[in-house]
């Protein structure tokens, strides 16, 4: 996918298209009476829930041992090499997240490796997000995150693309992109990991993998929020003493298999949207 792919040209459904980073697809599953009480993923089964307590209690031990190291970020000489990761590849490591924000983005991202990952993170997860669906914050994110030639290039394309009224109606939204009555428009990005697979002094191609949330969720809902899961490459730039997104292309998967668990309802959903914040994300 190019920067210039439209999000809502298609309709939502299997090929559908949407989000901020991309032409994030749903696949729903079948489903009949009452979307989200009592909707079940039929790939469960009682030796694969054994597996998850399993896995469940080793998670909850690493969790406890991490937690005992204590901090020793005071520790060491102070050279570049104190940040480096003593753990595995797939643990939380590296460089904290940055203090500083450039229109409610988190900006100012070390020139490193670990920088250049924070960076495609925070910037996924923005361009995942609602904010995208409103010409102000678009162009507030847009301008944030893009090379400055880029966003200049793109914006109208993006402007045309989210306002399309298909699109807009293909998943249940109003001409202005607000959701109906009584119903919360859902679009959010949770990373799992990146890893950098090429760079230079001033470049760096990062890949992010990610699950996302997309949907309405409230009482007569017709696109129940769902799950998703994809990875995008994002290429970055050194400009201006930050990372910049200057292209991307997103996969789908890797794919995790579902666990026998119930839909929540719609009110539970609603209130885990507006309850639980996000993060400022760093590798």
């Amino acid at each position: 996918m190019s920067l210039g792919d439209e999000p809502g040209d298609g309709a939502r459904g299997d090929d559908g298209g949407y989000g901020g980073s991309g032409q994030t697809r749903t696949r729903y599953p079948d489903r009949t009476g009452d979307v989200y009480g009592g909707a079940r993923r039929g790939r469960g089964s009682s030796s694969r829930s054994l597996i998850t307590v399993v896995g469940v209690v080793v998670l909850l031990i690493a969790a406890i041992a991490f937690a005992n190291r204590g901090d020793d970020s005071s520790s060491g000489s102070g050279s570049g090499n104190s940040h480096k990761a003593k753990t595995s590849p797939t643990a939380a490591s590296g460089e904290r997240p940055v203090a500083s924000k450039a229109a409610g983005i988190p900006a100012g991202f070390a020139h490193s490796a670990q920088g250049a990952q924070s960076a495609a993170t925070n910037y996924g997860v923005a361009l995942g997000s609602t904010g995208m669906f409103n010409t102000e914050q678009r162009h507030t994110i847009v301008n944030a995150v893009y090379a400055p030639d880029v966003a200049a290039a793109r914006l109208p394309d993006l402007d045309a693309a989210y306002t399309s009224e298909k699109f807009l109606t293909n998943i249940g939204l109003s001409k202005d992109g607000s959701a109906p009555a009584g119903q919360t428009f859902v679009s959010r990005i949770i990373p799992v990991g990146t890893k950098v697979t090429a760079s230079t002094d001033d470049t760096a191609t990062v890949e992010l993998w990610y699950t996302s949330l997309f949907g309405l969720s409230g009482d007569g809902s017709t696109n129940p929020v769902s799950e998703s899961w994809y990875t995008t490459t994002y290429q970055l730039k050194w400009i201006n003493g930050d990372w910049k997104v200057s292209d991307f292309t997103q996969k789908d998967g890797p794919v995790p298999v579902g666990r026998d668990q119930k839909a929540s309802t719609a009110d539970d959903m609603t209130k885990a949207v507006e309850e639980y914040g996000g993060f400022t994300y760093a590798r």
